[in-house]
């Protein structure tokens, strides 16, 4: 899908930093297929537009709730049974890449467990039923500036795979 952005737009949040200059390829993104990502929209994107959104829907869930909560809002499939880890190591992410194939073991050993309906209390109880996920949670919070900052060369190095400057 093209993903058009102004060459003005991309320089200012270039100046802002890595993160602002994520954030703008990734909402541009984002935008691009309605604000959602679903089996409707996925299609429309192209292996590094959808590495992206995943990477951001790992950091969001990660860091807010750890492995766990990523696994049980659904997005265990999406981030461990995709190639998701491969293309963090051609990225260059490969202590990344380690995690999530490590994360993959332990979501086909757990996952359906994790994914099953819960009220919150039983919700926050999985994680002292699952503590094997402390580790990657706390491997993950460990890594994620410098995960980011190499996600944003590859982007910034390969952004023809991600949008369109318009000038």
């Amino acid at each position: 899908m093209n993903v058009i952005v102004k060459e003005t737009l991309l320089k200012e949040a270039g100046s802002k930093g890595t993160d602002a200059f994520l954030a703008l390829v990734h909402d541009s993104i984002l935008k691009a297929v309605g604000g959602e990502v679903n089996a409707e929209t996925l299609p429309l994107l192209n292996g590094d537009q959808m590495t992206l959104l995943a990477y951001f829907i790992l950091r969001e869930e990660v860091m807010d709730g750890g492995f766990i909560q990523l696994i049980h809002n659904g997005y265990g499939p999406f981030i461990f049974l995709n190639p998701f880890a491969k293309a963090m190591r051609l990225w260059g992410a490969h202590d990344f890449s380690k995690l999530i194939y490590k994360g993959r073991k332990l979501f086909e050993k757990y996952g359906d467990s994790l994914c099953s309906e819960c009220s919150d209390e039983e919700f926050m109880a999985l994680f002292e039923q699952y503590p094997e996920f402390d580790e990657l949670d706390d491997a993950f919070i460990e890594m994620e500036e410098e995960v980011t900052d190499v996600i944003a060369h590859y982007v910034d190095d390969n952004l023809g795979e991600f949008l369109v400057i318009e000038h």
